[in-house]
């Protein structure tokens, strides 16, 4: 009975790390080298750096970056934002997601490949040193299959325990962006029973790490990443990616000594298949889900045809409108220009928003259940309350002065000083001469200086008589 064929569309329908009873199918990539991953070892490097060296960094007394969600305070490139900013965050959180998507429009998924914090620490980090301790592809496949003895403790237990140690550094870092370096200091000195949470947290992180990079790897690309499930709508055929010509390439063939080659330049070698660290065949066609863009296919292919002086390129980054044509790559498409027009309008908000912030802002409200007062000159006069969030890295004393109107504003109490990245509450009495005043509720605008300078107005309405 006849066997029947498989569809050339087959791989379409599942992820290549699970089987066809559902089972992981472990991927053992083979060492990549050549000029792409030297490039991407220089970028993954000088990423790491950055990435462990910005919780140290800081700009005007303030970290690079800190995403403190616990008391809602962050931190970006050294300007202190507060929920009472929540609208330029939104924008500039718009603004990153059009990028992405422009990004991913032209270039497709080269950010999963090359700058995406996840595939460096698993290839640039943790698989490097599997290949330093358990050897290349072939020696790690035989070590888990050999039986527990000496060798295998040892370097199984080395390389977790580095595993380990690394998680530990990296969840270290990660607390540092969300609580300040000066808190993580605290937590570490001062021992887990004094800082709970601080260290459930440091331990949730570790473990997650350790977890992730241990055993469940390419699967956060290929299963958990959500921009991974979004390419396929984002990419069109004019989008470059890592793509094999099979123009160039079909039919596939074994290369054979002193016999005229009638086939493809493709000879069918699988190094392509070998080096790709989530298991793909990049030759089933461009735009699969689990291709990262990372480029070792293109290494691994260029190496080949090197050495069967064939020419480079039989895998390289392109659209796939230009494999199919032959035609040349444009930039301008209809989409990038929308996505641009988007872009630089949410830009142009975002820089307008930030360059008219203010450094303070006050909320100013009449204290619950007071009446105005009369004085003995006839004026009226109105006890507020005032909250004052410092958005600065610096104190700041603070005075209040009334603008659209005539006359005088009293604080109870000790002089108000707006503490560094603090708050600031008080009471004081406003108090307005009769004729200025328009009927039971008049507008009246505050002034907030410090210094002589002002820093944020705020407008309240003024209780008075009805005539």
């Amino acid at each position: 009975m006849a066997t029947k064929a498989k569809p050339t569309d087959e791989f379409r329908d599942h992820i290549s790390t699970v089987d066809d009873q559902g089972k992981r199918v472990w991927v053992y990539p083979r060492k990549p080298k050549g000029k792409l991953y030297n490039y991407r070892k220089y970028v993954s490097y000088f990423l790491l750096a950055l990435l462990f060296a910005g919780p140290f960094i800081k700009i005007n007394g303030l970290p690079l970056l800190m995403l403190n969600v616990v008391e809602r305070k962050f931190v970006i490139f050294g300007v202190l934002f507060w929920p009472q900013d929540f609208f330029i965050l939104v924008v500039a959180f718009l603004a990153l997601v059009v990028f992405i998507i422009l990004f991913t429009v032209v270039y497709g998924r080269i950010f999963c490949g090359w700058v995406c914090p996840q595939t460096i620490f698993m290839e640039m980090v943790f698989r490097r040193i599997e290949y330093a301790i358990e050897g290349d592809y072939s020696k790690q496949r035989a070590l888990d299959r050999m039986p527990w003895n000496a060798e295998k403790i040892l370097k199984k237990g080395s390389k977790l325990t580095i595993f380990l140690l690394i998680s530990v550094i990296i969840s270290n870092v990660l607390l540092a962006y969300i609580i300040g370096v000066d808190e993580l200091k605290k937590i570490i000195t001062d021992g887990p029973l004094e800082h709970t949470a601080g260290f459930g947290a440091m331990v949730v992180f570790t473990g997650m790490f350790f977890w992730v990079f241990t055993w469940f790897r390419e699967q956060v690309c290929t299963i958990v990443c959500p921009y991974g499930r979004l390419q396929g709508v984002m990419q069109d055929k004019k989008t470059v990616v890592v793509a094999y010509d099979y123009g160039r390439g079909e039919p596939r063939g074994k290369l054979r000594k002193n016999q005229e080659r009638t086939e493809g330049d493709c000879i069918d070698c699988n190094q392509c298949v070998q080096v790709c660290p989530t298991g793909i065949d990049i030759r089933n066609g461009a735009q699969q889900l689990e291709c990262i863009n990372c480029t070792a296919c293109i290494d691994a292919c260029n190496d080949i045809m090197r050495m069967i002086d064939k020419p480079e390129g039989l895998i390289r980054y392109e659209s796939e409108e230009a494999i199919e044509t032959g035609k040349k790559w444009t930039f301008f498409t209809n989409r990038v220009m929308g996505y641009t027009a988007v872009l630089v309008v949410l830009m142009t908000a975002l820089t307008a928003l930030l360059l008219t912030r203010d450094e303070a802002e006050a909320t100013i409200l009449r204290t619950p259940g007071q009446l105005y007062q009369k004085t003995e000159q006839g004026h009226i006069k109105n006890l507020y309350n005032i909250s004052v969030i410092n958005k600065t890295n610096h104190d700041m004393p603070l005075t209040l002065k009334l603008l659209n109107k005539e006359g005088s504003i009293k604080v109870i109490g000790s002089e108000l000083i707006l503490p560094a990245q603090g708050i600031a509450e008080g009471v004081f009495f406003t108090e307005i001469a009769k004729e200025q005043l328009s009927g039971l509720n008049s507008e009246i605008e505050i002034g907030v200086y410090s210094g002589g300078e002002l820093i944020t107005t705020t407008d309240t309405k003024f209780l008075g008589p009805a005539n």
